[in-house]
């Protein structure tokens, strides 16, 4: 009775373990670097939202955000999602010049569900030299990348 008991002691030992490691794994950060994030789900979704913001194209680039954010934007007033839009068209950039950028200065981490892309660029002239970071929050549904705040 008493080796009964203790190889199903034993057994629940390894399983526990093997869980703990399994668990880690699979709940562990990753990061990717440079142009490995435009292969990414969530490096196409920021680039394509990217370059319809810079259309002019705010609905269809709203479109690539999460439910919450879409209603965000649908009850905001229009002066103010027209102000909005001004802004951020005027920050941002074509696809071919974000992608470059992402392949020379970007880092996604993953992180199970969310994912955090972040753009750090430093730009030198004879006045010294001046860093500039663009970070993106996103969720992760499967295959589908979706902007997050």
């Amino acid at each position: 009775m008493k080796q009964r008991r203790l190889e199903v002691l034993g057994i629940n030992a390894v399983l526990s373990v093997a869980l703990f490691l399994i668990a880690g794994a699979v709940s562990a950060k990753s990061e990717i670097k440079g142009a490995a994030i435009l292969d990414h789900p969530c490096g196409k979704t920021s680039v394509k939202q990217m370059g319809l913001i810079h259309a002019g194209k705010m609905e269809e680039g709203n479109k690539l955000t999460t439910k919450e954010m879409q209603d965000q934007w649908k009850a905001m007033p229009a002066k103010d999602k027209t102000m909005m839009s001004g802004m951020m068209k005027e920050m941002s950039q074509t696809e071919d010049q974000y992608s470059a950028d992402i392949k020379a200065n970007g880092v996604l981490v993953v992180d199970g569900s969310n994912a955090v892309l972040t753009v750090k660029k430093t730009t030198k002239d004879k006045n010294g030299s001046s860093t500039s970071t663009m970070t993106q929050n996103f969720k992760i549904d499967g295959n589908q990348c979706l902007v997050s705040r």
